[in-house]
């Protein structure tokens, strides 16, 4: 059983998020469900799992600090692909591509989208 139906990161820049979500998340296999008209857009693989919304109560999207989303890989290569994408796209490298110790197999990259919202791919496959 999953325990989110999804997550929603704010944006100010709604064009910007679909340009960058639309190719990031791609690479894991994920594409854009639906838009919300000029309010924002939800992706996912099959079912609504991430939406970018600008805010309802119409303040300025802020980031959270010390958040971090995190996307599951099937594989290294997909987390090669999404980290590469990402800062093709002007993200920055916010943690390089390669194992981490936490978890076995565990192997990650992180980034940032346009509005700094720091995101990550997973994968806890053996390779």
């Amino acid at each position: 059983m999953t325990t989110f139906t999804h997550v929603t990161v704010g944006t100010n820049d709604l064009e910007a998020a679909r340009n960058f979500y639309d190719k990031v998340l791609a690479t894991l296999g994920w594409t854009r469900i639906t838009d919300l008209g000029d309010k924002g857009s939800i992706w996912g693989d099959g079912k609504p799992s991430f939406f970018v919304l600008k805010p309802i109560n119409g303040q300025p999207a802020t980031v959270g600090n010390g958040v971090t989303i995190s996307f599951e890989a099937a594989t290294h290569a997909a987390v090669h692909a999404f980290h590469e994408a990402a800062l093709a796209l002007g993200g920055p490298d916010e943690g390089a591509v390669g194992p981490r110790n936490w978890a076995p197999h565990a192997y990650a990259g992180y980034t940032r989208d346009p509005e700094g919202n720091k995101i990550a791919a997973y994968c806890f496959a053996a390779e």
